[in-house]
């Protein structure tokens, strides 16, 4: 998924430096690939919390989500103020592009997770096994 959603960053990013210059590039970068790097931190560490502790699972994806927010918004808020998107043409990063590169990004990691997500054979609960099933067991074995 990480791949995918990085080669499409990459994709985005070309496709900005054709129809658009450097300043077009510099933005569609700044915007895919921050959240590539940011989602799959987050999904590293909802697999790693749903290893360890299953049950906090669910707490832990919505806390990650939160960060997620948060980081996103901090490093938007720096480039904001940094004055890397004040349009000027001396290197910054257009701002259009920006918003193209977070838009397929983010959707590209929401599909790859919903279709990864969906594909997924992962049992909802365990059923206790039955003396019969665990005598067969015994004998077989």
């Amino acid at each position: 998924m990480t791949a995918l959603a990085l080669g499409v960053a990459v994709v985005v990013t070309g496709l900005g430096a054709l129809l658009g210059g450097s300043d077009a590039a510099a933005g569609a970068a700044a915007g895919a690939f921050p959240v590539v790097v940011v989602m799959a931190f987050g999904t590293y560490v909802v697999h790693v919390a749903a290893r360890a502790v299953p049950s906090l699972s669910l707490l832990v994806a919505l806390m990650t989500y939160v960060l997620q927010i948060v980081l996103m918004g901090a490093f938007f808020l720096l480039l904001v103020r940094s004055g890397a998107l004040d349009g000027s043409g001396d290197g910054a990063a257009d701002a259009v592009w920006l918003i193209v590169g977070v838009v397929i990004a983010s959707m590209t990691w929401s599909a790859a997770q919903i279709w990864l997500s969906s594909r997924a054979r992962i049992p909802l609960y365990d059923l206790p096994r039955s003396s019969e099933s665990q005598a067969r067991e015994v004998s077989e074995g």
